[in-house]
């Protein structure tokens, strides 16, 4: 009992914790006009009650399809959207949106809830066969990844919602859905070299999900200068 409450602690303190030090970097961002606690941190355990749920869309995904690639693009789609509908079951028609830059903290904040969970569950195994460092050092790279990619898939359907903020109906939406196409071909394309196991591949993705990062800070900002949080 004591080793199984002990693995379950260090694998959610590794999990945990990175997606913490992400959510500091993110809202320290938005000081002029920070978000309220208490919804950011029922975005976080919605974000992390997600996995729980998208796990046996993603079972049912591997039973209807056949091809790897089609399955890569449903699990990836699934949970990008599994994501956007947490985030819409705590705002909708609420007051807590008043300005753009609401949008990408609020995905990104479930988001970084998701790859807590996520990241807690991979590190489930080798901890209990004490194989954490192993497992982490010879191709199951996954887990280095997963923060940031979580980050940046949602943080792009955050920027579409929040460049999109001050727009009409018709435009808002294809921003929206433009923002979940780059997200999800964004998360197919990492899960596709990490199921490679290729450590050169992985290395390129996760370069390219920095530059993509850079890519969403510095949209972040024009959205902070939309929301006059200079």
């Amino acid at each position: 009992m004591f080793n199984f409450s002990k693995t379950w602690a260090i694998a959610l303190a590794g999990g945990i914790i990175p997606s913490l030090a992400w959510l500091w970097f993110w809202l320290k961002e938005d000081q002029k006009k920070p978000e309220p606690k208490g919804v950011l941190v029922i975005c976080f355990v919605l974000g992390m009650i997600a996995v729980i749920l998208v796990l046996p869309i993603q079972k049912f995904i591997q039973g209807m399809v056949s091809s790897n690639e089609l399955q890569i693009i449903g699990w990836a789609g699934a949970e990008e959207i599994i994501k956007y509908l947490a985030v819409m079951v705590i705002l909708y028609k609420t007051t807590y949106i008043d300005e753009p830059l609401d949008w990408p903290i609020y995905f990104i904040t479930t988001a970084l809830g998701f790859a807590a969970l996520e990241n807690t569950l991979f590190l489930i195994k080798p901890l209990s066969l004490d194989q954490a460092t192993v497992s982490l050092l010879t191709g199951n790279l996954r887990f280095l990844g997963a923060t940031l990619l979580h980050t940046v898939a949602s943080g792009t359907i955050g920027i579409a919602m929040g460049l999109s903020f001050f727009m009409d109906g018709f435009r808002k939406k294809v921003y929206v859905f433009i923002g979940f196409i780059v997200a999800i071909t964004l998360h197919s394309v990492f899960n596709f070299f990490i199921m490679r196991n290729d450590g050169g591949d992985f290395l390129t993705v996760f370069s390219f999900l920095w530059v993509v990062t850079i890519i969403i800070m510095l949209l972040f900002e024009k959205i902070r200068r939309m929301s006059g949080d200079n």
